[in-house]
């Protein structure tokens, strides 16, 4: 029933258009008559309209063709321009069509950059036979391996002369990934305490609110799920970090690592206050700010107050 109204409604565009393809006249009276045979008109009536399905295959087909863009046909820079918003499974599938411009050196170096920010092999002389191409399979199937087993994954970075041996390298290239598993990764900087150290230097906190680098912090660096001497490390490296990073701010509040650290617990136990739904009696801000100075006493009113807006309007540092 649908297919039918189509080819009805499809056919009077054709007729109002004037079709007028080879071997036709001019419509007249919503009727198209063949120049070289007038006793093939009743032929011609097999489709509604008096258009037959030949011709109106024809003409889309001709349609489709004129709309077509053949990207070879373009200057090189807008081909490479639009080959350039691919992910890489599509651009697979456009080198089926487009094999010498879809297998260009630099949309493959684009793609691994954007995903993979850094990698020792980047630094180097790529070796005979090298192609980006072939280093995002092997980035793509890394990361896969790490997310399975994080020990595994960094050898096979390493076997394949992708990532140095080094801390600082490892450090550098989870910093600037985002396909690795979170929970994966955690449990890998657990066990990788040099790892953690060069990963936290990476971060700069300069002039950002508390709550906000915190936050940071742990988008990055994802805290466990429970309290114990993993998360009091970690807490304790951020609270160095973020002094280093602001050294001024800290003598202007009075605030040393030390005090950084009793803030951060203190911000995320109210974040779980604030947050969870099975606290019914909510930390207000006269209490937290009375909780909190009485652990770090040098710490003024004002400061801790923009403290609870902060996670009362935005949410939980750690989430």
């Amino acid at each position: 029933m649908g297919q039918g109204l189509w080819r009805i409604a499809r056919n009077q565009q054709l007729q109002q258009q004037g079709y007028g393809g080879q071997g036709y006249l001019t419509r007249e009276h919503g009727r198209r008559i063949p120049a070289n045979n007038v006793s093939n008109t009743s032929h011609r009536k097999q489709a509604q309209g008096g258009i037959d399905i030949y011709h109106l295959l024809k003409t889309r087909k001709s349609k489709e063709q004129e709309g077509f863009i053949n990207l070879e046909m373009l200057p090189p820079e807008l081909s490479f321009t639009i080959l350039s918003y691919l992910n890489a499974t599509d651009l697979c599938l456009a080198s089926c069509v487009w094999q010498d411009l879809a297998n260009d050196e630099l949309l493959w170096q684009g793609l691994c950059k954007s995903t993979w920010g850094h990698c020792s092999i980047y630094n180097k002389n790529p070796p005979l036979g090298f192609s980006f191409r072939k280093l995002y399979m092997q980035l793509d199937e890394g990361s896969l391996t790490f997310n399975a087993n994080p020990d595994e994954g960094v050898n096979y970075f390493m076997s394949k002369g992708i990532l140095d041996d080094s801390p600082k390298e490892i450090a550098k290239f989870i910093f600037c990934t985002r396909t690795l598993n979170w929970k994966k990764l955690r449990i890998y900087l657990d066990e990788r305490r040099d790892v953690l150290d060069d990963l936290v230097t990476l971060h700069n906190f300069r002039n950002q609110f508390l709550p906000n680098a915190l936050r940071e912090f742990f988008r990055h660096i994802h805290a466990p799920e429970e309290r114990g001497e993993y998360l009091e490390t970690l807490i304790t490296k951020f609270s160095h970090r973020f002094c280093a990073c602001n050294p001024d701010l800290m003598r202007e509040l009075g605030l040393s690592p030390d005090a950084v650290y009793v803030l951060c617990y203190s911000l995320i136990l109210l974040s779980i206050d604030l947050t969870s739904p099975h606290v019914k009696n909510k930390m207000s801000k006269r209490e937290f700010i009375r909780n909190t100075r009485r652990a770090a006493q040098n710490i003024s009113e004002d400061f801790v107050g923009h403290l609870y807006d902060n996670i009362y309007l935005i949410g939980h540092v750690a989430a």
